[in-house]
């Protein structure tokens, strides 16, 4: 859990955040002598005001710099950024010296040991560390927000090629942008490898053993324990992640013939409907049940022909949001925001989620469309909105979710209520037209398209990073061990052979950007046991995946009790607060799926299912 990469704070200018940092480094070297609990505490009032000062000024560059790409906003960027990860990197290392200080409070303990694990790429305290690395990793996400791919020779931006991924069927043009987009990561690879020997450098000096070590620290269990949560719970939904490939691949064969998908085997990740084959219900159309996958509706025709627009879309999800009680979007949220994609420049179109002074100074950044995809993402972004400013009460080091799975999950809870019964109260859906039991089995794949079909891609990112930090993976071999991995855990191969002097996992945001992913497989895992959960407070007695909890301001009230912990409390607290229960579990979501698993492996009954690995 990465606790400073949402942070922001009030905006002082930067000559008052540097002139006041002197005087507070003779202050840490009293407090490293005194050694007292009263000393810990004042080092973390002090610490939080100085990371308070500059969070947001450094929170404005970023933004300006992902809304307005180009050589000066990097430079600013960068600048702001090394400022920041110098600061943390000092003062994690300074809490390390109360960690065996006798009588300290819970918070005080717990707030120290969150400032020493909190940062997800530290560099080392020798000089120039921080400026280097911060430079590398302005430049990594800049040639991932510029990288562009071609369809029919034509040149395309990266979001306009995501796109297409999902709606064009021609296994060349699909291979063509596949391919382009793909080599844009070779550029980064060393940029990559650099950035990874630093940050390692770093955290050891902060007593961990490699990046990944400090990034499964932060789970409220060891670093083992927590690679062992979550292998077993994706030991609990590969069967039926298993049966919907082996469905989908059947499809995509009858759809294409052998030569392009063979019957057995893995699947050509081209032909899944997004770059990356981490979500596949783009291609739903194909693979759709005869007589049953007719949904009743298409979200996206509904929205074009109610004459949505971008901003309704978001005043939509704004909407579900006060009809659980919680209060609207502070009126700079409109008037801040990147809702649409500006035609005069390059910005970051990945969608994202911002608290800029860490009071209510939130944002979101999107280049939304008019479509399902987009519709479902504001859900899920405006999750994070709404978490951001109920724990804004936290002091700065809880400000944060109970686990990074937390935070994702949200958002994903509300959008798993997007169901017919939601697009009637909406006045998108007539109740004429709400689709009866007989269209379950399609409903329910369609979401498994999606929410089964990423567990995998969920869970490997990190774990070939966390190779990669440890040394088990090699710069020599990054790009096989990328291409293994997804074979092993997705069952998927490259439409055209890859060398090592590609670097495929450059071309997913999340790798350039350093942000950790495995909170994205935790959130599918933590949504459907918060969406459990909110169904049974809300008296819901239908099937799980027909309910709807809009408009019940009891599940707002119990999951603000949840949202305002921050991270005060260890995330089975916070779970239990919510759910009754401390235990993360698979379960909800296999009871969600349990209908059509059975139905799938009817299908799949005389298939030869799985996969070889080698």
């Amino acid at each position: 859990m990465k606790i400073f990469a949402k942070f922001g704070a009030s905006a002082l200018a930067l000559g008052t955040v540097l002139a006041a940092a002197p005087a507070l480094a003779d202050h840490h070297e009293t407090a490293e002598a005194e050694r007292t609990p009263e000393a810990a505490r004042s080092f973390l009032d002090e610490s939080m005001a100085e990371m308070r000062d500059l969070f947001t000024i450094s929170s404005r560059a970023a933004w300006v710099n992902s809304t307005y790409l180009n050589q000066d906003t990097d430079a600013l960027n960068t600048y702001f950024g090394t400022l920041v990860t110098q600061m943390l990197v000092r003062l994690a290392n300074e809490s390390a010296q109360y960690a065996d200080v006798e009588g300290l409070d819970y918070d005080t303990n717990r707030q120290l040991d969150q400032l020493r694990s909190g940062i997800g790429l530290p560099a080392p305290t020798r000089d120039g560390a921080a400026a280097e690395l911060n430079a590398i990793a302005t430049a990594l996400s800049t040639a991932y927000s510029t990288g562009t791919a071609t369809m029919n020779g034509e040149t395309i931006n990266g979001n306009e090629a995501e796109a297409r991924m999902g709606t064009v069927r021609d296994p060349a043009l699909l291979a063509e942008m596949w391919t382009t987009w793909h080599s844009n990561g070779a550029a980064m690879r060393d940029n990559y490898s650099r950035i990874v020997t630093i940050a390692n450098e770093g955290a050891t000096e902060l007593g961990y053993d490699n990046v990944g070590d400090l990034w499964r620290s932060g789970y409220d269990m060891t670093p083992d324990e927590f690679a062992a949560m979550t292998e077993r719970l994706w030991t609990e939904t590969r069967p039926l992640y298993e049966q919907l490939h082996c469905y989908v691949r059947a499809e995509l064969n009858e759809e294409y013939g052998s030569e392009v998908q063979p019957e057995t085997g893995p699947i050509r990740a081209d032909l899944l409907g997004n770059m990356w084959a981490q979500e596949w219900g783009n291609i739903y159309d194909i693979v759709a049940p005869e007589g049953a996958g007719d949904v009743g509706y298409d979200l996206t025709e509904l929205l074009v022909n109610a004459e949505y627009t971008p901003e309704r879309i978001v005043r939509t999800g704004e909407a579900f949001f006060s009809s659980l009680g919680f209060d609207a979007l502070p009126e700079t949220f409109w008037t801040r925001s990147q809702i649409t994609e500006p035609r005069d420049r390059n910005v970051v179109c990945h969608a994202s989620a911002w608290n800029v002074d860490s009071v209510d100074d939130l944002r979101i950044k999107m280049c939304t469309r008019v479509n399902a995809d987009d519709f479902t993402t504001v859900h899920h972004e405006l999750g994070h909105n709404y978490y951001q400013r109920a724990y804004n009460q936290q002091p700065l080091i809880y400000q944060n979710s109970a686990n990074d799975g937390f935070h994702e999950a949200i958002g994903d809870m509300i959008a798993l209520s997007i169901t017919p019964e939601y697009l009637v109260q909406l006045g998108l859906l007539d109740e004429a037209n709400v689709p009866g039991a007989d269209r379950d089995t399609g409903l329910l794949l369609r979401q498994a398209m999606d929410k089964v079909a990423f567990l995998p891609f969920g869970l490997l990112i990190d774990r070939w990073r966390w190779g990669v930090y440890d040394g088990s993976i090699t710069p020599d071999n990054y790009n096989a061990a990328w291409n293994e991995m997804r074979l092993n855990y997705q069952g998927i191969t490259p439409p055209v052979e890859r060398t090592e002097a590609d670097f495929d996992p450059g071309t997913k945001y999340h790798v350039p950007n350093n942000v950790s992913y495995t909170r994205y497989f935790l959130a599918r895992i933590l949504q459907f046991q918060f969406y459990q959960a909110a169904c049974e407070q809300a008296g819901w007695e239908g099937p799980l995946h027909r309910c709807s909890f809009y408009g019940n301001e009891e599940v707002g009230a119990r999951l603000n009790a949840m949202l305002e912990m921050g991270s005060s409390r260890p995330w089975p607290e916070a779970l239990e607060a919510f759910t009754g229960t401390r235990e993360m579990s698979a379960e909800p979501m296999l009871a969600y799926f349990r209908p059509l698993q059975t139905w799938l492996e009817e299908q799949n009954e005389g298939r030869e299912c799985g996969w070889s690995v080698e």
